[in-house]
């Protein structure tokens, strides 16, 4: 059975870890972020691609392109696209992967436009306000669900996705 594929999407700013507000986002860099998900994803038998990027554009086209790749399941943390951005949450709904939404702030806590999320109600799970831990949170995730349909040996359908949580 090949590796399973994961892959890790980071909205605008994110770029800026460690650097922009960090006694909201910490100060590590989205590098060791990266660093540490990769050997996370290695070591539960997948394979960890990411991309970041600071426009609308081009993380819709990275999804899009991610059908066409055979990944199995994607982290993202949209950033500020979380509040606004139909065109992102079609992107997710058009390739169907199933997809873990991460913040690494709480951004029930914050301002009140950061409550509203265009990708919350389809996202497999939500994770969000655990720090840089979220997305180890959210690979993990993953990784058991992947396992989890190999041993089935069939596709969970994308209905009831939201009903296998591990």
């Amino acid at each position: 059975m090949p590796a399973k594929k994961i892959l890790l999407l980071n909205g605008p700013n994110l770029n800026l870890l460690g650097t922009r507000e960090p006694h909201i986002y910490g100060f590590e860099t989205l590098s060791d972020i990266e660093s540490r998900a990769v050997s996370q994803a290695s070591a539960g038998g997948a394979t960890l691609s990411f991309f970041q990027t600071n426009w609308e554009g081009a993380i819709i086209d990275r999804i899009q392109q991610a059908r066409t790749e055979g990944v199995d399941a994607i982290v993202i943390n949209p950033a500020a696209f979380t509040h606004y951005s139909i065109a992102l949450r079609d992107a997710l709904l058009g390739v169907e992967i199933p997809f873990v939404e991460v913040h690494i702030s709480n951004v029930h806590a914050r301002e009140e436009f950061r409550n509203k999320s265009w990708l919350s109600d389809k996202a497999v799970g939500v994770v969000c306000g655990l720090g840089t831990y979220g997305y180890q949170v959210a690979i993990e995730y993953c990784l058991k669900h992947l396992k989890t349909k190999e041993k089935l040996g069939a596709e969970i359908p994308r209905s009831k996705l939201s009903e296998n949580r591990l």
